[in-house]
C-alpha cells in the first residue's frame, strides 16, 4: 500500500504533488483570494476556467477578449482605453481575469491575490487550440463582441495560432518563475521588473505580498483544484 502511494504521490501530476505545489507557497492565515488572474498560453482553456471559478467562488469574472480587447470586425480597442476599462475591474474588491494583455499587465498584477497558472504540455495545448479554431470556422460560432474566425485570420500573421507559436515558451518560463518564487511577480517587489511583462517599470509597487501562485500542468490538476472550491 505505501509503494503504491509513493506511487501515485510521485507523478507529476498526483494529488500529493498538486497539493504540496498549492500549498508552498499559501500561508495558513491568508483568507480566500478574491482577486484572481487566469495566466497561460493559448489554448489552455483560459476563458473557461475564469468563468469555472467564478461560478464557484461568487466572484464576478471578466472575459477579457469580450470586455477589454476586441470590438466589433475584429478592431483592436485603442491602448489607453484598454487601459481604462482594467483600471476599472481590477479597482474592485473581488474579480476573476481570464487573462491580461502586455499592454497592462502591470494594472491586475498590483492588486492580483491570486494567480492560478495553466503549465500545459505543449501538444495539449495545441492540439486544443487547433481543433476550437477550425470547430468556429466551421460552425461560425461568435466569439468576442459577434466577431468570428475565418480561413484567412487562421494564417495571418496575427493569427491566434502564430501567437502560440511565438509566446508558449516565454509563458511557461515566466509561469515556473513565479511558482519556484511569488515574489518575482511583477508590481510586487523591487526586484521584479514591470517591464518583463507590461513593459512599465515604474508602476512597480513595494508594499504588497506576493500573491498566491496555482500551479496546474495538466487538465487533470486543474479539475482537482477546482473540485477545492466546490465547482
Amino acid at each position: 500500500m505505501d509503494s503504491v502511494r509513493r506511487d501515485i504521490g510521485d507523478r507529476p501530476d498526483g494529488p500529493l504533488n498538486l497539493v504540496a505545489r498549492v500549498c508552498q507557497h499559501v500561508r495558513v492565515d491568508d483568507a480566500p483570494a478574491e482577486r484572481i488572474l487566469v495566466y497561460g498560453v493559448t489554448g489552455t482553456g483560459k476563458t473557461t476556467l475564469a468563468r469555472r471559478i467564478g461560478e464557484a467562488t461568487g466572484l464576478p469574472w471578466h472575459s477579457v477578449d469580450d470586455e477589454i480587447g476586441w470590438l466589433p470586425g475584429w478592431i483592436e480597442r485603442p491602448p489607453q482605453e484598454q487601459r481604462q476599462i482594467a483600471e476599472t475591474i481590477c479597482a474592485g474588491e473581488r474579480w476573476v481575469m481570464d487573462t491580461a494583455y502586455g499592454k497592462w499587465a502591470d494594472v491586475p498584477m498590483a492588486r492580483v491575490e491570486m494567480i492560478v497558472a495553466l503549465d500545459y504540455p505543449r501538444w495539449f495545448s495545441l492540439q486544443r487550440l487547433l481543433r476550437r479554431t477550425f470547430s468556429r470556422v466551421i460552425t461560425g460560432e461568435e466569439m468576442c463582441n459577434g466577431n468570428t474566425e475565418t480561413v484567412r485570420k487562421i494564417f495571418a500573421r496575427d493569427s491566434i495560432i502564430v501567437w502560440h507559436f511565438q509566446s508558449w515558451a516565454r509563458k511557461r518560463m515566466r509561469i515556473r518563475r513565479w511558482a519556484a518564487d511569488p515574489s518575482t511577480v511583477p508590481g510586487r517587489s523591487p526586484g521584479a521588473a514591470s517591464a518583463e511583462v507590461a513593459g512599465r517599470a515604474d508602476d512597480v509597487a513595494t508594499d504588497l505580498a506576493p500573491p498566491t501562485v496555482v500551479h496546474l500542468r495538466s487538465a487533470r490538476e486543474t479539475e482537482r483544484w477546482l473540485a477545492t472550491l466546490g465547482a
